[in-house]
């Protein structure tokens, strides 16, 4: 099914649509049991998928042959979502282990060497392979997304730039990738350093203010050969034309299955409550979107220092703890959580914080990562359901 650069349709879809229907995707690496190695197995898992029930039509390649990705495809409720997601999970991890396959679940293969990587053989991967060259060759990066339903193309517009702002601190919230190159880069998502700074059309895009401006924009980029897809734009936020969803993509991919979750819910708190302060104040009374330039500021404290660092609140022209921070951000999606029915359950540490800890106490990264390992394997295996 085509990915859309008929702009009138997608206003039809986005007309059509409904508001607040969640989707899931999350992302693992496909690795050796014992060796911890990428292997080089997409096609076959994803070829016993295809004689499963559940899987058939929720394993998805991404890019890379050592990655496999699961979809919820769409949920009525965020609940739906999990549920189908949970029991996915369960599935694709039974067929790895068959297999003698294991799944992993960091923003970053801690000591995998890109240049090892093969692109899938599709047509779309191909034809992404020849434009992009070295850029998809480098990005052996792991990342979950999340879709929610949004009605109206004008509103779905509103919602993409108002959620940018907020992306810095889901993506401290993620951190999940301190590691590459068996070396502590420093950072707590050394993923975002990878794919925002080297892909293009891709991190904080600007704000277009109306479907009519975003419309124009891909219409130019479209006329002059840069994409024949919309899933060429890999912006961190973005209108999704074939669902009529904003797609969040701005988080590394999570260690246990239930911070996942949590995440998840949290993320599609943050777009939902978006959209209602749109439909309370509109897009003026809100005041005016941040600068792309401010935010990038804070995506990059994100990146460098995650939850252990501080934001700036620009407006107030003061720096603010991230954890304050989030404190703050669940607060502010209360009418939101009680309208999906979730609630939020987020740990003191997240994955990086958790990684960096045990390498300060004496693990070494190889050991940190087998630890991950087998946390994931533990927690998506585990029926687990939020809300």
């Amino acid at each position: 099914m085509s990915s859309g650069l008929d702009l009138n349709r997608a206003r039809e879809v986005f007309e059509a649509s409904t508001d607040f229907t969640i989707g899931l995707e999350e992302e693992f690496a496909i690795v050796d049991p014992s060796s911890l190695e990428l292997q080089h197995r997409f096609e076959e898992l994803y070829a016993r998928c295809q004689g499963h029930e559940l899987l058939a039509e929720s394993a998805a390649g991404e890019l890379i042959d050592t990655e496999i990705e699961i979809r919820s495809g769409r949920g009525e409720s965020f609940a739906d979502a999990i549920e189908h997601q949970a029991r996915c999970r369960a599935a694709l991890f039974g067929l790895a282990d068959e297999m003698g396959l294991a799944l992993a679940a960091t923003g970053t293969h801690p000591w995998a060497d890109y240049r090892d990587q093969r692109i899938i053989d599709t047509a779309h991967y191909n034809r992404l392979k020849g434009d992009l060259q070295w850029v998809a060759q480098r990005n052996n990066t792991w990342s979950l997304h999340l879709h929610i339903g949004i009605q109206g193309a004008d509103r779905a517009i509103a919602v993409c730039d108002w959620l940018r702002e907020l992306l810095p601190l889901l993506l401290a919230v993620s951190a999940n990738s301190p590691f590459l190159d068996r070396r502590n880069t420093g950072l707590h998502s050394v993923r975002t350093e990878i794919f925002t700074r080297v892909f293009p059309r891709c991190g904080i895009p600007s704000t277009f203010g109306t479907w009519d401006e975003y419309a124009q924009f891909v219409e130019t980029l479209k006329q002059v050969h840069s994409i024949v897809e919309s899933t060429q734009l890999w912006w961190s936020v973005r209108p999704h034309h074939r669902f009529g969803t904003v797609e969040v993509r701005i988080c590394d991919a999570q260690t246990r299955g239930d911070e996942s979750s949590a995440l998840l819910a949290l993320i599609a708190a943050c777009a939902a409550q978006t959209a209602i302060e749109y439909d309370r104040h509109g897009y003026d009374g809100a005041g005016t979107p941040l600068p792309d330039r401010e935010i990038e500021e804070n995506l990059w404290r994100a990146i460098r220092y995650g939850m252990d660092g501080k934001l700036i609140d620009f407006r107030r022209r003061a720096e603010v703890e991230a954890r304050q921070a989030l404190d703050g951000l669940i607060a502010w999606t209360a009418p939101a959580r009680e309208r999906l029915g979730v609630e939020v359950a987020l740990p003191e540490e997240n994955g990086a914080q958790r990684a960096r800890r045990a390498l300060h106490d004496g693990r070494s990264i190889e050991e940190v990562y087998r630890d991950a390992v087998a946390e994931t394997q533990r927690t998506y295996v585990a029926e687990e359901l939020v809300g």
